[in-house]
C-alpha cells in the first residue's frame, strides 16, 4: 500500500502546467483520482502531462473507461483539494497509519485500474456531475449526503454480459476545515466516511469505478500569508513574488562605484524612554538621509546618517570602521569600531562594538545589534550615553573592497558559544563527572572473602556467646 501511495504521490507532483499565457498559472485546478475494481480501464500512461485539463478533456478522456467499467460509478466530493493536501498529509515512507489517507490509500493498492490527474480545471470539475451523466447516459446523479447508502439495490451487473441500468451516485464528504477541526483531521475524517462506503460495496460484491475530487480548488493565500481551505503548508519556498522586494542598501559615495555599504531591516533610537523608528528615513523610496558627512581612506572609513527634526533636531548616527594589516594571521582585518549618536549641538553618545572584525575583502552582519546588550558598549564619558538606546536589527556594513556595488559576503557576529551552549556544556560536563565518579566508587568496591567465599575455612562462633 506504501507503494501505491507513493506512486499516487509522484504522478499527481510530476506533471505541472507547462508554460503559456500569464493568466494561465491563475485558473484554479483541482487534483481527480480515478479507481475500479474492472482492469485495464485506462492506460498507465493516459493522463497528459503539462495541462489543464478543461471539461472536453475530461470527457474525452474518462468516457471509454466509464462505458466498459462497471455500472455503479461514485463520485466523492469534498468542499476543497490541492496537490498539497496529497504531500503534506499523505503519509508515506512507512508512516502510513498517521497519514489523512489510509482508505483512499487501501482502495487505490488494491484497484484494478486507476488514473491520477493532477491538474484539472476547476470549471471541469465543478461540471463533473453532469460530465459523468452524460458519459454514461444515466438520470441524473443520486446524492447521499455524508456517504448514507441506507438499503440502496446497486447493479452488481457486468457491463460486457448485461449492461443493465447504469447508477451514478453522489457521496458528498461533509467534513471541512474550520475553528475546531483542522486541515488534517477534516481530511482524515472524509477519508473514514469513504471507507465506510466502499466497505458496503465490498461486502455486497459490487464491481464500482470510483472518482475523488472537490467542489473548488484552494483559494489563494491571504494577504496575511494564511492559506484559505485545507493544505496548510504551501510549496511557496522557490515562488516568485511572495513578498515586497527589500530596498536597497545604502551606498556611499551616491554616485559612481561604492567604497561603503549598509543595510539594516530595521534601525530605531530612544532617548530618555521616547523612541523613533528611522528605518522609512533610511531606506526605499522615501528615504530621507544625507549621507554627506561620511568619508573614507584606505584605513578608516566614516558612514554618517544625518536625519531632519529627529526629537526636534538634527540627528547623527556614525559607523566607522577600521582597516589594518595583521603579520600572525598575514591578512588585511576590518572591524566596525563604534557607532555614535550625535542630537543637535550635544556631546556624541559612543557605543564600543564588539567582535565585529572579519576579513578585509567581507563585511559584516549582526542579527541584532543594540543597547544595552552584549555586543554594544558604551564609551566614556558615560553620561552621554546613559539616557540613548539604539536597536539595529539584521545589520550588514561593509567599509573596505566593495566590488560590483554589492556585498561580497559577510562574517556574522553570531558565535557558538552562547548562554544556551554553555549551559548545555557545564550540564553535561556535571552529568559526566558524577558518572565517572560514581563508576570509580562501583570499580573500587572489593568483597570481605572472610563472609562471602563459601569455601574458605568455617568462622568459630563460641557456644557462649
Amino acid at each position: 500500500m506504501a507503494a501505491a501511495l507513493w506512486a499516487l504521490l509522484a504522478a499527481l507532483a510530476g506533471p505541472v502546467p507547462g508554460p503559456g499565457p500569464a493568466g494561465a498559472a491563475q485558473v484554479p485546478q483541482v487534483p481527480l483520482l480515478v479507481w475500479s475494481t474492472e482492469r485495464s480501464l485506462w492506460a498507465p500512461l493516459a493522463a497528459p502531462a503539462g495541462r489543464v485539463l478543461s471539461e472536453p478533456e475530461l470527457r474525452q478522456l474518462l468516457e471509454p473507461g466509464l462505458q466498459r467499467g462497471p455500472r455503479t460509478v461514485l463520485l466523492f466530493l469534498q468542499e476543497q483539494l490541492s496537490l498539497e493536501d496529497f504531500t503534506a498529509f499523505g503519509g508515506v515512507f512507512g508512516n502510513e497509519p498517521n497519514g489523512a489517507f489510509p482508505r483512499l490509500q487501501g482502495a487505490l493498492g488494491s484497484a484494478g485500474s486507476a488514473l491520477t490527474l493532477p491538474s484539472v480545471a476547476g470549471a471541469a470539475a465543478a461540471a463533473l456531475p453532469l460530465t459523468l451523466q452524460r458519459a454514461l447516459g444515466s438520470p441524473p446523479p443520486l446524492r447521499l449526503p455524508g456517504g448514507a447508502l441506507g438499503g440502496l439495490r446497486l447493479n452488481r451487473s457486468d457491463p460486457e454480459s448485461d449492461p443493465g441500468e447504469p447508477t451514478l451516485l453522489l457521496v458528498g464528504l461533509p467534513h471541512g476545515r474550520s475553528g475546531l477541526m483542522g486541515a488534517k483531521e477534516a481530511l482524515a475524517s472524509n477519508d473514514a466516511v469513504l471507507g465506510v462506503v466502499l466497505q458496503v460495496l465490498q461486502e455486497e460484491q459490487v464491481p464500482y469505478t470510483a472518482l475523488f475530487t472537490a467542489r473548488r480548488a484552494h483559494e489563494p493565500p491571504s494577504p496575511g500569508g494564511i492559506p484559505g481551505g485545507f493544505g496548510g503548508p504551501r510549496r511557496g519556498l522557490l515562488g516568485v513574488g511572495e513578498g515586497p522586494e527589500p530596498p536597497p542598501p545604502l551606498r556611499w559615495p551616491p554616485q559612481g562605484d561604492p567604497q561603503m555599504l549598509l543595510w539594516a531591516r530595521n534601525v530605531s533610537v530612544a532617548l530618555r524612554g521616547q523612541q523613533r523608528d528611522l528605518t522609512p528615513k533610511t531606506f526605499g523610496a522615501a528615504a530621507a538621509v544625507d549621507l554627506g558627512g561620511s568619508s573614507w581612506s584606505p584605513r578608516e572609513a566614516r558612514l554618517v546618517l544625518q536625519y531632519k527634526e529627529v526629537f526636534g533636531e538634527t540627528l547623527n548616527i556614525t559607523f566607522l570602521l577600521r582597516r589594518s594589516w595583521f603579520p600572525v594571521s598575514g591578512r588585511s582585518w576590518a572591524w566596525l569600531e563604534e557607532i555614535g549618536v550625535t542630537l543637535g549641538g550635544a556631546p556624541p553618545a559612543r557605543f564600543r562594538v564588539r567582535g565585529a572584525a572579519a576579513p578585509s575583502p567581507l563585511g559584516w552582519r549582526c542579527g541584532d545589534l543594540g543597547t544595552p546588550g552584549p555586543l554594544l558598549l558604551p564609551l566614556p564619558p558615560l553620561e552621554h550615553s546613559q539616557h540613548w538606546g539604539l536597536r539595529i536589527l539584521d545589520l550588514q556594513v561593509q567599509g573596505f573592497n566593495v566590488s560590483g556595488g554589492v556585498f561580497g559576503g559577510a562574517s556574522d557576529c553570531a558565535g557558538f558559544f552562547g548562554p544556551g551552549a554553555w549551559m548545555g556544556l557545564i550540564s553535561g560536563g556535571l552529568l559526566l563527572g558524577g558518572l565517572l565518579l560514581g563508576g570509580g566508587i562501583l570499580l573500587g568496591l572489593r568483597p570481605m572473602d572472610r563472609f562471602d567465599d563459601p569455601r574458605g575455612p568455617p568462622l568459630p562462633v563460641p557456644l557462649g556467646e
